[in-house]
């Protein structure tokens, strides 16, 4: 057994966890990240391609932003689709110009990865048996196995970032936790492709077959997915089955428009609003999906992690510079707040933009009654606006 001291370690790196280490190793801190996937398999997740400005501003800050820039893309508003027709909402000109990037979170990734690397940063790829301990006290470890030999990691505190099935949640005692808990009867098949995106901009689409999203990773790579029942199978769906579909749901001259191609990844995911109460337990914080899950209609997974990330790094900061508590004591509070004001608009957005059988012909009007209220109210774009560029921090 061996036995390595750290200020900070940190379980799982994903996007989260990686950039916690990088904002703490630029202000000084010492952390170890433990993965027990390998690198390869966590850059080959597809996940989540919308940044807020927030999250680029983080992203800056952690150093990591170059490449985001050069080859992200900047939409200053989406579109939605009902009824045959296309309505854009201008998030620039509702929100005072601001933004949101599309930058594929493959990519965050590969430069958050790139930039620990280049600075010989330890990170421990293949850790079996990660288990958080002590961490309800001031000398919480972590232990791990690689290559047969049992380690242990001794720190100040521990970072969860390991993702809704890690197990940084699963180390807290059940009766210390509060879960609040929606499973959507449905999911997302989820097709990328070598494709150009159908439009510049994003287009979410309510129709009576079901929802569908046109999205994109680049100018050359495109991200669609269409609603289907949760018990589907991948391997039912072909991509010509796919293409149809998607034409379906669109309007006249997005389906004209759409080139179609070879799938290189095709998947289902499914739908959940999931929110586990307080994010802190002594010395071990939760961060991103170990804490909450998002419905992805909204874009705020990734968001909300690195919001979350923001708020942990400064009160570590805070704890080492100024031998302050205050940031640490006040975390679950600041980030739930947060946290529950995204899950309001995704739940809602999810909502709007989906089928629901079981609410029947009124549940459709419903919704399209919503939906021209949406497009035709200023007010109403405005909120829609403000809640999907990012909402600003508090004081």
């Amino acid at each position: 057994m061996s036995t390595q001291r750290t200020q900070v370690a940190i379980i799982g790196a994903g996007p989260a966890g990686l950039l916690l280490g990088q904002l703490l190793h630029r202000a000084g801190i010492d952390n170890v990240i433990l993965e027990r996937q390998t690198g390869d398999y966590v850059l080959g997740r597809i996940r989540a391609g919308v940044l807020e400005q927030t999250t680029c501003d983080l992203l800056d800050e952690a150093g990591v932003g170059e490449r985001m820039h050069a080859e992200g893309m900047v939409h200053g508003g989406f579109e939605l689709c009902f009824g045959g027709a296309r309505h854009r909402i201008d998030m620039h000109g509702l929100t005072g110009g601001k933004h949101v990037t599309v930058y594929g979170q493959t990519e965050v990734t590969r430069d958050l990865m790139a930039a620990r690397a280049a600075a010989g940063l330890p990170t421990i790829y293949g850790a079996k048996d990660v288990a958080p301990h002590g961490f309800d006290t001031d000398h919480p470890t972590v232990s791990y196995t690689l290559d047969g030999v049992v380690h242990t990691v001794a720190c100040d505190f521990i970072a969860g970032c390991d993702g809704y099935h890690g197990v940084s949640r699963a180390s807290v005692p059940p009766k210390a936790l509060s879960i609040y808990e929606k499973v959507y009867q449905f999911g997302w098949l989820g097709v990328l492709a070598d494709t150009p995106p159908v439009a510049h901009e994003l287009i979410y689409s309510n129709h009576e077959r079901g929802f569908a999203l046109c999205s994109m990773r680049s100018t050359t790579r495109t991200r669609y997915y269409v609603q289907c029942p949760l018990h589907d199978k991948v391997e039912q769906w072909s991509d010509a089955a796919f293409w149809d579909e998607l034409r379906r749901r669109l309007d006249p001259a997005a389906a004209e428009a759409l080139v179609t191609g070879p799938s290189i990844e095709k998947s289902i995911a499914p739908l959940r609003s999931f929110v586990a109460e307080p994010m802190r337990f002594g010395t071990l914080f939760l961060a991103g999906d170990s804490a909450h899950i998002v419905p992805p209609t909204g874009a705020k997974g990734l968001n909300l992690a690195a919001a979350d990330v923001r708020f942990l790094s400064r009160a570590f900061i805070e704890f080492y510079a100024e031998k302050s508590r205050a940031g640490i004591d006040h975390y679950s509070e600041k980030c739930l707040r947060r946290v529950w004001k995204a899950e309001r608009f995704s739940w809602w957005f999810t909502g709007l933009m989906h089928k629901f059988p079981e609410t029947g012909a009124i549940g459709q009007k419903l919704q399209r009654a919503e939906l021209d209220y949406l497009v035709g109210s200023r007010a109403a774009s405005t909120a829609m606006a403000e809640n999907y560029v990012g909402l600003p921090f508090e004081a």
